[in-house]
């Protein structure tokens, strides 16, 4: 099975005794205000917008144009700017059943899922225009990934008339796939006994949250690791030291040319959980300059990232352009020291190393 590997808190913020900060937490109302504020509208939002994708892809099929496809091509950059900021909380329901995986294979360094799905176009296999025997397949031939290459990809031309119907019925069902994921994911979350009952009510007697303290490290972890994944996975994936070090095919949907919305989507949904969770307002009260200055780093983030548009070889050949991208990455850097060391400081909380493993 191909797997994603994600940055993750090798050694997980640990409570290093009680400071004035740290004592005003209560974990559980800091928990259920980023359950309600964030976490449930952003999967139902994702659930909505993979529902609109899938039944522009269904259209598309039935009735082959470049209207639908242009319809197809909208859904699917409004999935991905909803799943970018989903993703961040890349834990509770959407790791079971691979669906993290499932959703989105990324980074293919070695396009592995490339040549899975090509092979699946090129032998036309029947199975994968199933959504449930697409399911058990492959991760890489089942999520955002997949549906790119098929909407925009070497072919994709072909989407607009009637000869080749069999690229289309593929990715009809990579659409209905992540439809269905996103409606299970909006489900187990919106469920008043299940993960969401977990994570906001930690105890002894909690099998994954046994204080307020581990429960407070998964939010905090969430900021540090996302921060350091859009930073050091994401965008120096392709954006080298200098000009002759860009890899702009490395850069994540790159063929869609959604490559700035999804990183402006990951700050944004950083942004909103750090907004809806209020852990700034836990701070002692000379120090709530933080957050403020957390918040407009992040909205500055996600407008340098916005900005960011067309396609991705031509963004790196700009010199302007391309200073973007090294003040988008400068952004994410001071954001990863204001809340991995000086935010997590006042609580009394210290941030281990963490890892970006590759294969």
């Amino acid at each position: 099975m191909l797997k994603r590997v994600l940055p993750v808190l090798l050694l997980p913020l640990a409570l290093f005794g009680a400071s004035p900060a740290s004592a005003s937490v209560k974990a559980s109302d800091v928990i259920q205000r980023a359950i309600d504020g964030f976490v449930r509208p952003a999967y139902a939002s994702l659930h909505g917008h993979a529902g609109t994708l899938a039944k522009a892809m269904d259209a598309l099929c039935q009735a082959p144009s470049q209207g639908n496809l242009d319809a197809a091509h909208a859904g699917f950059s409004a999935t991905v700017a909803a799943w970018s900021s989903a993703e961040i909380i890349g834990f509770g329901p959407i790791k079971e059943n691979n669906r993290l995986e499932r959703m989105l294979y990324w980074p293919d360094r070695k396009s592995i899922g490339l040549k899975q799905v090509q092979a699946a176009l090129a032998g036309k296999d029947p199975t994968a225009t199933d959504p449930a025997q697409l399911a058990g397949k492959s991760v890489a031939m089942q999520g955002l990934g997949a549906l790119e290459f098929v909407l925009y990809g070497d072919g994709a031309e072909t989407l607009v008339g009637k000869d080749e119907p069999y690229r289309c019925a593929y990715g009809a069902a990579v659409a209905k796939n992540i439809e269905t994921m996103a409606a299970d994911v909006d489900a187990a979350w919106k469920k008043p006994d299940g993960f969401a009952a977990l994570w906001a009510n930690p105890g002894p007697d909690n099998a994954l949250y046994r204080d307020g303290t581990e429960a407070v490290t998964e939010l905090v972890g969430v900021f540090i690791n996302e921060l350091e994944m859009v930073r050091d996975v994401r965008l120096k994936g392709f954006l080298g030291a200098k000009p002759q070090g860009d890899k702009p095919r490395q850069a994540i949907y790159w063929r869609s040319q959604n490559t700035g919305l999804s990183l402006a989507g990951n700050l944004s949904g950083i942004d909103a959980l750090f907004q809806a969770s209020k852990l700034g307002d836990s701070l002692p009260e000379d120090s709530r300059w933080m957050a403020e200055s957390i918040h407009i780093q992040l909205i500055n983030g996600v407008a340098t990232a916005k900005s960011i548009q067309g396609r991705i070889d031509k963004t790196l050949a700009d010199p302007a352009e391309r200073g973007k991208l090294e003040h988008f990455a400068l952004i994410t850097s001071s954001l990863s020291g204001l809340i991995g060391t000086r935010l997590t400081a006042e609580f009394g909380l210290t941030a281990g190393f963490s890892s970006l493993d590759g294969d």
